[in-house]
């Protein structure tokens, strides 16, 4: 199991607001479902951040995104751990195969793979 990338998610209704001031940081826009803008930067594009309304299936709004490169086998040791699944493992419209689980802070992480 590998992590390949990390994002903070911001609940916001100030997409634009905050499309702009992350591009003061460098960050670009390289996602856009209206819902959800997800921004990288040019220089490092695994650096991202992603600002949400809400999500689209989810029951909350996730606090962080976690892709790695086999959610099923991480779903397996999450699952078997005893931890919260606040969403279930499933495949989406837009490409991503994801479930959410609660850590023991209470922060809800998205843990996901682009399939």
């Amino acid at each position: 199991m590998a992590v390949r990338r990390v994002m903070p998610v911001i609940q916001s209704e100030a997409a634009q607001e905050s499309r702009e001031f992350y591009g003061l940081l460098g960050f670009e826009e390289v996602m856009n479902l209206g819902w959800i803008v997800t921004l990288a930067s040019q220089s490092s594009p695994a650096a991202q951040v992603s600002v949400m309304t809400s999500d689209k299936t989810g029951p909350v709004t996730p606090d962080m995104s976690v892709e790695v490169d086999d959610v099923d086998a991480v779903y397996a040791i999450v699952r078997d751990s005893g931890a919260e699944i606040v969403h279930p493992l499933q495949d989406e419209e837009w490409g991503v195969r994801r479930f959410f689980v609660r850590d023991p802070n209470g922060r809800v992480v998205n843990v996901l793979s682009h399939r």
